[in-house]
C-alpha cells in the first residue's frame, strides 16, 4: 500500500496537515505517515521532499512541556514517524541530528519520564541516533548522561535497563560523555547491579553482569573519567574493581583486569598500584588460568602487567615480584593475542634492565620460541613484537652469551629483515642490535649475516634518499663495525660504498654529516 500512496501523490497533502490546529488530525496524519515511512524507501523519500521531518521536529518542541495524556500520546505518535522516518538510514538520521531533534528528545524524555510507551520511544530513537559519530557532539551539550541515570535508577526490570544500556554503549564511547556519566553517578549503579548479580546463574542476570562490567571498563578509558574514579588509588571504584581479580566469575576476573589495565595509563597510577600489590593479584588470577585457561582473561591480566611495567621504577620491582617467570608460563600458548601481550610485557620488563635481559636472552626455549614467532606471517603484531624483543634482548644485556644464543637458535636473519622494517623505530632497534653483534661477536654471526645479504641491506639503507636521519647513522656505525670480518669487508668493498657515504658528508643532520666522514676515512683506510 505505501508505493501506490506515494504514486497518487498523498505524501504532500497529508504533510500540509501537520499544520493543522486539531489534534486528532494531528495524531492520524502522523500515525499515518509513520506506516508510509516504515520500511519504504519510496515513503521517506517523499515525505523528505515535503519537508515533514521538519514540521514534526518543530512540534514536538513546542508541544513537549504539556504533560496531559492526550499530548503524550500525540509526542509519541510523531516520535514514532520520525523513527520510522530515519530508522537504519544514515542520512536520514544525521539530517534529523542537523534540525536538531536531539536536544527536544533529552528535554522530553526529562519531563515525561513517567509515560513508559514515550520513554521507551525516546530510548530506541537515542539507540539508533547514538551510532552516529555526528551525534555524540550534541548528545555531549545535553544532559543526558543525568536523565539516562535517572532513568536506570528507577528501573527494576531486566527488559528495560537492557534498553537504556543499549543507549549508554554507544554514547559512552565519547569521552566527554563518559566523564558526564561518571559524574551523574552510573558507576555506582553499575557495581550494585555486579554485586546483585554476581552469584546468580540465571541467564538474564548472567547476561546484565556482563554488560554492567564491560560499560564499567568502558567508562576507564576515558582520560578524565579513569583519573576521577582512581581517586588517587583510595577510590571506592577502584577499591571494589581490585576485589573482582580474586573472584571466581571469569566475567569479573576479566572486567577487574581490564579495569587494571586502564587505570595503568599514567605513570603514577602505574606506581602506586605496584607499590600497593596489585602485581601480586594479577599473578595470582594468571596463575589460575595457565593450564586450559581463559585466553580473554590471560590476554586482559598481561595487558595490565604490560602497562604497569612501562614506569622505570616499577621495573626492578615487577623483576623481583616473579613477573617474568609468570609471564613465561604462556610461553606455550597457541593464541596470537596471548603471545602479543606477553611479548610486549617481557620488552617493557627489560628496557634497561641489563641483568634481566641477560638471564631471558640465555633462555634457549624463549628465544626458540621467539625465532618461531618471527616467522608469524599471519599475525604481523605478533611477528613484530619478536623481532623487537630479540633485537631489546641484545641491546638491553649487551651480552656475548645472548647473541650466541640468537645466533644458534637461527635469530640473525630476522634482525636483518628488521632492518627493512616499514617502521623507524624497529628499523633503528634492529640495526643497534646488529651494531653490538658485529662489535662483540662479529665472528660467531658473520656467516649468518652474509647469508641475511646484511651488506647489501645497508647499501640500499644509504642510497635511499627517503631512510631516515637514525637510519642512515647507525646504518654507517654497522658497516665500520663489519670491517672486521674478511668476507664481508670485500662484500663492501665489492658495492662501491665509498661513494653512497661521500655524498653523505654534506647531509643537513650534523651527525649524519660526521659519521659520513668517518666511515669514509675507515672506507678509505681499509680498501
Amino acid at each position: 500500500m505505501r508505493i501506490p500512496c506515494v504514486d497518487a501523490g498523498l505524501i504532500s497533502p497529508l504533510v500540509q496537515l501537520l499544520t493543522s490546529k486539531d489534534q486528532e488530525v494531528l495524531l492520524q496524519t502522523g500515525r499515518a505517515l509513520g506506516n508510509i515511512c516504515y520500511d519504504s524507501h519510496e515513503g521517506r523519500s517523499a515525505v523528505d521532499q515535503a519537508g515533514g521531518a521538519q514540521i514534526v521536529i518543530d512540534h514536538l518542541r513546542s508541544l513537549c512541556s504539556i504533560t496531559d495524556p492526550a499530548n503524550e500520546k500525540l509526542l509519541t505518535v510523531f516520535c514514532g514517524m520520525l523513527m520510522n522516518y530515519s530508522n537504519e538510514n544514515d542520512s536520514l538520521q544525521a539530517q534529523l541530528i542537523n534540525m536538531g531533534v536531539i536536544p527536544t528528545l533529552v528535554k522530553l524524555l526529562g519531563i515525561h519520564c513517567q509515560n513508559a510507551a514515550l520513554t521507551e520511544m525516546c530510548l530506541v530513537a537515542f539507540g539508533n541516533l547514538a551510532e552516529l559519530e555526528s551525534s555524540k557532539e550534541q548528545f555531549a551539550s545535553t544532559n543526558i548522561a543525568e536523565e539516562l541515570v535517572k532513568l536506570f535508577k528507577k528501573q527494576i526490570e531486566h527488559d528495560k535497563r537492557e534498553m537504556i544500556f543499549e543507549v549508554l554503549a554507544p554514547l559512552a564511547e565519547n569521552d566527554a560523555i563518559k566523564l558526564q556519566l561518571v559524574e551523574a553517578g552510573l558507576v555506582e549503579c553499575l557495581l550494585e547491579i555486579v554485586q546483585q548479580k554476581v552469584n546468580s546463574d540465571k541467564e538474564d542476570d548472567i547476561a546484565e553482569l556482563k554488560t554492567a562490567s564491560d560499560l564499567m571498563v568502558l567508562l576507564l578509558l576515558g582520560d578524565e573519567s579513569m583519573q576521577k574514579l582512581f581517586e588517587g588509588g583510595k577510590g571506592n571504584v577502584f577499591q571494589r574493581v581490585l576485589s573482582w581479580i580474586p573472584s571466581n566469575n571469569h566475567q569479573l576476573q576479566l572486567a577487574g583486569a581490564l579495569a587494571i589495565a586502564n587505570f595503568a595509563r599514567n605513570d603514577g597510577n602505574c606506581i602506586h598500584m605496584v607499590d600497593n600489590g596489585i602485581v601480586e593479584n594479577l599473578m595470582d588470577l594468571l596463575d589460575r588460568h595457565v593450564e586450559d585457561g581463559n585466553v580473554t582473561v590471560q590476554h586482559a591480566a598481561l595487558s595490565a602487567l604490560r602497562n604497569l611495567a612501562i614506569p622505570v621504577v616499577n621495573k626492578a620491582k615487577m623483576l623481583s615480584a616473579g613477573v617474568t617467570e609468570a609471564v613465561l608460563k604462556f610461553l606455550k600458548s597457541e593464541m596470537p593475542p596471548v603471545q602479543f601481550k606477553l611479548l610486549g610485557t617481557l620488552r617493557m620488563l627489560i628496557d634497561a634492565q641489563a641483568e634481566a635481559a641477560e638471564q631471558l636472552g640465555k633462555n634457549v626455549k624463549l628465544v626458540e620460541r621467539l625465532v618461531e614467532w618471527c616467522e608469524a606471517k599471519d599475525h604481523a603484531g605478533v611477528m613484530g613484537e619478536s623481532n623487537r624483543l630479540l633485537s631489546a634482548l641484545i641491546r638491553h644485556s649487551k651480552s656475548k652469551d645472548v647473541i650466541k644464543t640468537i645466533v644458534q637458535s637461527g635469530g640473525i636473519k630476522h634482525l636483518v629483515t628488521m632492518a627493512t622494517s616499514e617502521h623507524v623505530i624497529m628499523q633503528n632497534e634492529a640495526l643497534v642490535a646488529l651494531a653490538l653483534i658485529a662489535a662483540l661477536e662479529l665472528g660467531t654471526a658473520e656467516k649468518d649475516l652474509e647469508s641475511a645479504k646484511l651488506v647489501q641491506i645497508l647499501h640500499r639503507l644509504l642510497a635511499d634518499e627517503r631512510s631516515a636521519p637514525e637510519i642512515k647513522y647507525n646504518s654507517m656505525v654497522l658497516i665500520c663495525a663489519l670491517m672486521g670480518s674478511e668476507s664481508l669487508h670485500k662484500e663492501v668493498q665489492d658495492l662501491a660504498f665509498l661513494d653512497v657515504v661521500s655524498k653523505l658528508r654534506s647531509h643537513e643532520n650534523k651527525s649524519v654529516a660526521q659519521q659520513a666522514s668517518l666511515t669514509e676515512q675507515r672506507l678509505t683506510v681499509d680498501s
